[in-house]
């Protein structure tokens, strides 16, 4: 609650503030339904990350406390399958499509194998991004597709040139280039 009012604090009122409901964060199911149930300050959305064990039950809780729930399908597991399957599917916000192969000369298969899996999506949203070596390609594909995307300290650490990114800004900046430059079929 404390950390959720203090971002609240220094953000506009605009922007959406979400958090983590991935099995690092809280490994046993029932317990992280439980701490959902029990929050006294809500997030705008949460992600849950299909493929994990409980994924229905966290997306319940997180709906009924009017939360809105990302759906976290990553690539290399049943995500995509036990999302498309899900009752829930058509009440997420987005699909945040995440693609795992971080090598730049594969990842960009991987996210088109990824959205093939995925369809449709129950007509939701999709926010595609890779990460490590992957970041980039996927970056790139999801400009050309028209996709939203995302990239930042979490995904990589360096640019697209290699450079190490100095921050967070670095990347955020970078990561608009390359996705318009994409969309525009440049390069």
């Amino acid at each position: 609650a404390a950390t959720l009012t203090a971002i609240r604090a220094r953000v506009p009122a605009r922007v959406p503030v979400g958090v983590t409901t991935g099995a690092w964060a809280e490994p046993d199911p029932a317990a992280r339904v439980a701490r959902i149930a029990s929050w006294t300050v809500l997030p705008d959305h949460a992600s849950v990350n299909w493929h994990e064990p409980g994924a229905e039950e966290t997306a319940a809780a997180l709906i009924e406390r009017g939360v809105g729930v990302e759906a976290g399908v990553w690539s290399g597991t049943d995500g995509a399958a036990r999302f498309l399957d899900s009752p829930l599917g058509p009440k997420v916000l987005r699909v945040l499509a995440e693609v795992t192969d971080t090598d730049p000369a594969t990842a960009r298969d991987s996210a088109r194998a990824l959205l093939t899996a995925l369809g449709a999506a129950h007509g939701r949203p999709v926010l595609l991004h890779g990460e490590d070596g992957g970041a980039w390609p996927v970056l790139r594909l999801a400009g050309r597709l028209g996709l939203a995307t995302r990239t930042g300290l979490e995904d990589t650490l360096f640019l697209p040139d290699g450079g190490r990114a100095a921050s967070n800004a670095e990347l955020v900046v970078a990561g608009t280039r390359e996705w318009a430059s994409a969309r525009r079929g440049d390069g």
